[in-house]
C-alpha cells in the first residue's frame, strides 16, 4: 500500500521584528519537521506582520502566491534620507520639513497610485550581472536600478505628526514629519521607494521609520499566528483550502480527475489561472487557458503524489 505524502499547507506567521524571513523559514522546518518549507516574498528584518511560507507541496504554490495583491501599514518620516530608505540606513542628509503641509503630503501621494514606473531601493534582493543588488552596496559599489512597473491600487493617509527638536528648554523647531499610511499594492512594490520618493517630491528628502505588511493575498492578520504560537501549536492551512482561498475554482468529474493526475489538456474554458478539485475536494492542479487551443486548458503545476 502506497503511503500517504506528508501534509502539506501553509504557515501564515506574523513576523516580529529583528528577524530575517530565513530565520521564520528555519524555525517552522523544526516544528513541520521538514526541510521542504519556503516563502513567498520576503520581508526585511525591520518590517514586521504577515509573512506567508509553504510546507511540502504548498511550497510549489508559493510562486503563484506572491503575485497576488499586498497590504502595508507603514510609517514615513520626511525630512531625513538613508542609504536604504529605511531606519535601518546611515542618514545622507538631513532638511528641515515642518513647513510642509498636510495637503502637500496627500497630493504627492496621489501621484504614486496607480499603474506607475518605480525605481526600486538600491539595497533590494533585485540581481545585477548575477549579484544582488543588497551585496554590491554593500561592497561599496554604486547601483543603479531600472524603474519597473507596479501598481499602486490604494494609499490612505492616517496621520500627519510634526516631530520637533528640542532647543534650549522652552523652544521647539519642527525638523521632521512623520506620514502614516496604508498601501495596497502589487507585487514588487517597495515600500521604502514611497517612502524616498515621496521626499524627493516633497524637496526635503524621506525613508520609512515602520512597515507592517497587513495581507497577502486572501491571507491576513487575522489568519497569522506568531512563532510563539506555532511552538505550542503547530497549524497549517490545507493546501486545498489555500488554494480555494487564492485562485478561482473548477470541480472536475473522475474522468477529468484522471486526466489531471498526468498532466493532460483539459477541454474546459477557463478565463484565468485557476485550482481545480477532484470530485472527493482533492485538489490536483493549477491550470490556465491554453494559448494555442481555444476552450482547452493547459496544466501549470500539478500537485498530486509526492511530498
Amino acid at each position: 500500500m502506497t503511503p500517504a505524502p506528508p501534509p502539506a499547507g501553509l504557515v501564515v506567521v506574523d513576523k516580529a521584528g529583528g528577524m530575517t524571513s530565513h530565520d521564520v523559514v528555519a524555525r517552522v522546518r523544526r516544528l513541520a519537521g521538514t526541510r521542504k518549507v519556503g516563502h513567498a516574498g520576503t520581508l526585511d528584518p525591520m518590517a514586521t506582520g504577515v509573512l506567508v511560507l509553504g510546507v511540502n507541496r504548498a511550497t510549489r504554490l508559493l510562486g503563484h502566491l506572491m503575485l497576488t495583491e499586498k497590504g502595508y501599514d507603514a510609517t514615513i518620516r520626511l525630512g531625513v534620507s538613508t542609504t536604504t530608505d529605511d531606519a535601518e540606513g546611515e542618514t545622507t542628509s538631513t532638511t528641515p520639513a515642518g513647513h510642509v503641509t498636510e495637503p502637500e503630503i496627500r497630493s504627492a501621494l496621489e501621484r504614486f497610485v496607480g499603474d506607475i514606473e518605480q525605481v526600486p531601493t538600491a539595497v533590494s534582493a533585485i540581481k545585477v550581472d548575477g549579484k544582488r543588488a543588497y551585496q554590491r552596496v554593500r561592497d561599496g559599489e554604486t547601483v543603479e536600478l531600472k524603474a519597473r512597473p507596479v501598481t499602486v491600487h490604494e494609499i490612505v493617509v492616517h496621520s500627519v505628526v510634526e516631530e520637533a527638536e528640542q532647543r534650549g528648554r522652552l523652544e521647539t523647531t519642527p525638523t521632521s514629519v512623520d506620514v502614516r499610511i496604508s498601501v495596497r499594492c502589487s507585487s514588487g512594490t517597495y515600500i521604502r521607494a514611497i517612502a524616498r520618493d515621496l521626499g524627493e517630491a516633497l524637496g526635503v528628502g524621506g525613508h520609512l521609520t515602520a512597515l507592517r505588511r497587513t495581507a497577502v493575498g486572501g491571507f491576513d492578520l487575522s489568519v497569522a499566528t506568531t512563532l510563539e504560537q506555532l511552538g505550542d501549536e503547530f497549524t497549517m492551512v490545507p493546501i486545498a483550502d489555500a488554494a480555494r482561498a487564492t485562485f478561482p475554482t473548477y470541480e472536475l468529474d473522475d474522468e477529468q480527475a484522471g486526466d489531471v493526475r498526468v498532466g493532460r489538456k483539459l477541454s474546459i474554458d477557463l478565463e484565468q489561472l485557476t485550482a481545480v478539485f477532484a470530485p472527493d475536494g482533492e485538489f490536483l492542479a493549477l491550470y490556465e487557458p491554453a494559448a494555442d487551443a481555444p476552450g482547452r486548458a493547459r496544466a501549470v503545476a500539478v500537485f498530486t503524489g509526492g511530498p
